[in-house]
């Protein structure tokens, strides 16, 4: 009961890790120990836990070599940290959940076939994309960090981390929803003539228009969300954030997620891109999304007036008076300027983020409900 005390106080604080102590390797291999327990689980029951879309696009045999590197990595640094007497109740816990992943059959879990059309929650999805966020923009933080003394477990982590598990594990409930009403309300504009013309353009010019054109339909959508007071209450939760890294997007309440990418998905079935520009555009948009929100200090000189970096969209994310209603884009920070809303200041970086007045709770579930309760 003690180790589980510690493990739920540790989850529920914030701030640097204690360096020398088995702190930051006891972290890392209880990670991805959750992780490689969450994926044997997925093995069993991949009709169930994996997303159909998603699954076509990976190799079964690389997730298993991935898998049974995290299991070495996990299972080494635990028993590293016993034997050393680093913060053992931290590191049993990680060793009897690489024990448990192994006794169910580990990375070599077979899966045999099962039908496509079951429904799903998206744990592959959250897996994946977790570790792959994780190893990759973690460490660009550290490397270009804009704010140094910012720890990775900032304040309110843990409100952006269940928006980021909430947001992943009901990708399926968010696809079935949003193809549903892209039909519904914009079939009727699709036209075989257009779509064939589109389908038919290189490569990189379908990329260009795809995201140009997303971006247009993203623009006036994420204006619409600040300009009305009822589409505000949603967005707000977004800029309630306070703390800028690559979890500080995630922050989003379920129904603005559903609305953009509806308005965002209607333009790009209806001019009816490619199979291949849709899933670049999907890599651009995923990338883009993490990154700009990063607390990296990027702004890529001259080019940062025709598209988005964290620089831009961190000023989006400001109190200061100039950044009010500002530098809507996503992709290309020249929409702002043809529109007249980009930021205009003398200082390279904002100063202090979030929603003026605070009046945004802190917590998933209340996060949930405050665009439906019309106080304070």
């Amino acid at each position: 009961m003690l180790e589980i005390d510690k493990l739920n106080r540790l989850t529920a604080s914030h701030g640097p890790l204690q360096r020398g102590h088995g702190m930051v390797t006891g972290v890392i291999s209880l990670g991805l120990a959750i992780l490689c327990f969450l994926g044997v689980i997925a093995f069993h029951f991949p009709q169930y836990l994996t997303t159909p879309q998603l699954r076509q696009s990976y190799d079964v045999s690389v997730i298993r070599q991935v898998m049974l590197v995290a299991l070495v990595i996990a299972g080494s640094l635990s028993l590293f940290n016993i034997i050393r007497g680093r913060s053992r109740w931290l590191a049993f816990a990680s060793f009897v959940l690489v024990a448990a992943t192994l006794a169910w059959g580990g990375h070599k879990v077979p899966v045999n076939d099962f039908a496509d059309n079951t429904p799903y929650i998206g744990l592959d999805w959250f897996i994946l994309d977790l570790l792959g966020s994780t190893l990759i923009f973690v460490f660009i933080e550290k490397l270009f960090a804009l704010r140094r003394e910012q720890p990775v477990f900032r304040a309110e982590w843990q409100t952006d981390f269940h928006h980021f598990i909430v947001n992943h594990m009901v990708v399926g409930f968010v696809l079935l929803a949003t193809n549903l009403l892209v039909h519904k309300f914009f079939g009727w504009a699709a036209n075989d003539g257009i779509r064939g013309w589109v389908a038919n353009l290189n490569f990189w010019v379908a990329l260009f228009l795809i995201v140009l054109v997303a971006d247009l339909v993203q623009y006036w959508t994420h204006r619409g969300y600040h300009e009305v007071p009822v589409l505000w209450r949603l967005h707000a939760v977004h800029h309630s954030v306070k703390s800028m890294d690559w979890l500080a997007g995630s922050r989003q309440h379920i129904l603005e997620l559903l609305i953009t990418r509806t308005l965002v998905l209607a333009p790009i079935y209806v001019l009816g891109f490619s199979k291949e520009v849709i899933d670049a555009y999907i890599v651009v948009v995923g990338f883009q999304a993490v990154f700009n929100h990063a607390n990296v200090s990027v702004r890529l000189g001259p080019l940062r007036y025709l598209i988005v970096t964290p620089n831009f969209h961190h000023w989006h994310h400001s109190q200061d008076d100039e950044a009010i209603d500002k530098n809507y884009a996503a992709h290309f920070a020249f929409i702002d300027y043809l529109f007249g809303t980009a930021v205009k200041s003398d200082r390279k970086w904002p100063e202090q983020y979030g929603v003026v007045g605070d009046y945004v709770p802190n917590g998933f579930f209340k996060q949930l409900k405050f665009p439906f309760v019309w106080k304070g």
